[in-house]
Order: C-alpha cells, then sequence, then structure tokens
C-alpha cells in the first residue's frame, strides 16, 4: 500500500502543482486587468467594460485552486494548541476527523456548486458575454481538488507517510522515496 501510495502521491502532487500555477496566473492576470482598468479610466478618460467582472471571476478561481493546495500542503488555518499536549495516536485521529470534514465541505462545494451553475447556465455574464457557469466553476472544482487532497492525507496518515502541517518543512518528494525503494 506504501508503495501505491507514494505514486497516489506523485499524482496529486503534479495537480496541486499545476492548480498554484493556474491561480498564480491568474492573480497575476487579474491584476493586469485592474491596472489597465484604472490607467484607462484615469489617464485616458474611457472604460474597459469587461475588466471587472472579468477579475472577479479570475479571483475566484486563485481563491478556491489556491485554498485546495494550501489544504494539500497543511497551510489551511487551524487551531493546534491543543493537538501540542495530546499523544500522537489521538492527534492522527483528530487529524483524521479534520480531514474527513473539509472533504465533506469539498463535496458540498461541488454539490451545490454543479447546482448553481447548472441553474445559471442560460443566463450571460454582463460584460463578458459568457454563461455564468465560468462564475460556478472555480467552486466546482476547488471542491474536487478538495476531496481529492483530503482523501490523499488521509490515505498518507494510512500508510505511514508524512503529511504536511502548518510550520513544519513539507515532506520529501515521494519520487526520491520511489527511487530509493523506501
Amino acid at each position: 500500500m506504501r508503495k501505491n501510495m507514494l505514486v497516489l502521491a506523485v499524482y496529486a502532487g503534479w495537480l496541486a502543482r499545476v492548480a498554484l500555477w493556474v491561480a498564480g496566473s491568474g492573480l497575476v492576470l487579474m491584476t493586469v486587468f485592474v491596472f489597465a482598468q484604472v490607467f484607462v479610466r484615469y489617464v485616458m478618460n474611457s472604460s474597459i467594460h469587461w475588466a471587472e467582472p472579468a477579475s472577479v471571476m479570475i479571483m475566484a478561481w486563485f481563491i478556491f485552486l489556491g485554498a485546495a493546495v494550501g489544504v494539500r500542503e497543511g497551510y489551511h488555518l487551524s487551531f493546534d494548541v491543543l493537538l501540542y499536549v495530546l499523544p500522537d495516536r489521538v492527534v492522527k485521529i483528530l487529524h483524521t476527523v479534520s480531514d474527513i470534514v473539509v472533504a465533506a465541505f469539498g463535496f458540498g462545494m461541488l454539490w451545490f456548486g454543479y447546482d448553481l451553475a447548472s441553474k445559471a447556465s442560460n443566463s450571460l455574464m454582463p460584460g463578458l458575454g459568457i454563461s455564468r457557469i465560468f462564475d460556478f466553476l472555480p467552486l466546482i472544482i476547488g471542491g474536487v481538488l478538495l476531496v481529492i487532497f483530503s482523501i490523499e492525507r488521509i490515505l498518507r496518515r494510512a500508510a505511514g507517510l508524512h503529511t504536511a502541517r502548518f510550520g513544519e518543512e513539507a515532506p520529501a518528494d515521494p519520487l526520491d522515496t520511489i527511487a530509493t525503494g523506501g
């Protein structure tokens, strides 16, 4: 099981890296759009009608994708004071319960995001002229990633592999572990 989990961790790592690159690119793109809108409005006394709705839509992408990667990497908000005085076995159980709750929340994002997207599919976003599905797509994809990354954390813990916690150094690259036969 350990070797299979390491292979799964490699794929999840690639997925997290892609999500982080998309989120980072979205942040840069949104910044460019906002700067262009401010420049055109105050220097050229005109307006770019699509800049604000596009920026808001892109912001949803980098928030939900970045949050999912934050869960995988252990950077999500947590209150760990009690965990420092509990036995390791209890701490692992509490972390697993936390991951189950996060996975359930991700499933809710997926479920209700899909419901919202299907209800809004026939209307268009003002200023962009594209389907309102794109407003809810980051919610759906972020929910899928939350479920995947939470399940990965649970499986890593069950296989005896390290899972990142806030403030800790990230675990070693799973490819190195596979290459060394560990």
